[in-house]
């Protein structure tokens, strides 16, 4: 019995003095100060896109979560700190229609379905209309939500009238002198792509400034390009090389920014209703999508890739993302 009373005493002292162990040992290793927590991710700086989701093989666009997107920057992957939907009270969109003056008169014929394009976005869609003309944007419209003011701001293109010059000098003109929001800024671009003052006379794209000025003004804004390729007046808008490049060039400019462009060999598309239908499929199927990047000594674009492994799901966006200098 007293064996037993002895047993019981150095159990309950063993029982104290690993807790006032365990409570030392507490102090010493135990969770870190908010100030040092925050220490760890001060070189941190969130880094905003917009991301469309669209779907293989005509499948339904699915609702992608949070935790199905995976973002990665040199190589490393990055947190997403914010995926939202950009529907409902965040559905706010600013959309631009930019014609390119030295297209055809026969542009005219798919006034009724640019029309119908206009009449189908949201209430919540603000459009304007502008013609590229010597390197500048003239505004027919600026933008608002009175849509049926939008459409009667079309007219048809001067063709002969418009001398050629860089769409992609307009491009930025018109990204330049847009006022900074916090709603979606996207640009559907109507144009043959020809740029003899960038690309010289063979219109290449992989040499011209002012593509690459479009490029990177695009990506610094969170710009998302359009383009359907219409084809301009006179002997600039003709020949197989010239057309190829100048589509190339329209090409580049939508992978750079998360868009896309949309043609049909050389010639003048019969319709672009189907255009512009994935145009709307797409703007209906956006989310912003915010992560944290190492920051940057100074403000720079940089490679970001943005995955999924959802099936049948891809995921569209700019090829680099704008990353800001920590405070």
């Amino acid at each position: 019995m007293r064996n037993l009373k002895i047993g019981n005493l150095i159990r309950k002292s063993s029982i104290t003095l690993g807790t006032m162990f365990g409570l030392v040992l507490g102090v010493i290793s135990g969770p870190a100060p908010a100030s040092a927590q925050q220490a760890s991710s001060s070189g941190d700086v969130p880094v905003h896109m917009v991301v469309t989701v669209k779907s293989h093989h005509g499948a339904q666009v699915p609702a992608v979560a949070p935790d199905d997107v995976k973002v990665y920057q040199k190589g490393q992957r990055d947190m997403v700190s914010s995926w939202v939907p950009l529907q409902g009270d965040r559905a706010g969109l600013q959309l631009f229609i930019l014609i390119d003056d030295t297209s055809r008169s026969s542009l005219a014929l798919q006034f009724s379905s640019i029309d119908k394009f206009i009449e189908e976005q949201p209430a919540t869609t603000a459009i304007g209309v502008g013609y590229m003309r010597n390197g500048t944007v003239y505004t027919a419209q600026n933008l608002t939500t009175d849509h049926a003011l939008v459409e009667k701001s079309l007219r048809l293109p001067l063709g002969f009238g418009a001398a050629y010059t860089s769409p992609y000098l307009a491009l930025s003109e018109l990204m330049k002198k847009w006022p900074e929001t916090q709603d979606r800024r996207e640009i559907l671009m109507i144009t043959s792509g020809t740029d003899p003052l960038g690309g010289g006379f063979s219109n290449d794209p992989f040499t011209n400034p002012y593509l690459d000025a479009a490029f990177a003004q695009a990506q610094r804004g969170g710009f998302i390009v359009y383009s359907i390729y219409s084809p301009g007046v006179g002997r600039a808008g003709r020949g197989f090389f010239r057309t190829d490049l100048a589509q190339t060039g329209l090409d580049l400019m939508a992978q750079k920014t998360g868009g896309e462009t949309y043609y049909l060999a050389f010639g003048a598309p019969v319709d672009i209703t189907p255009y512009l239908q994935d145009v709307s499929r797409n703007l209906k199927n956006q989310y912003g999508l915010t992560f944290l990047a190492k920051s940057a000594k100074k403000p720079a674009l940089e490679p970001v890739k943005v995955k999924t492994e959802m099936p049948n799901t891809g995921l569209v966006t700019a090829e680099d993302g704008y990353v800001k200098s920590g405070m």
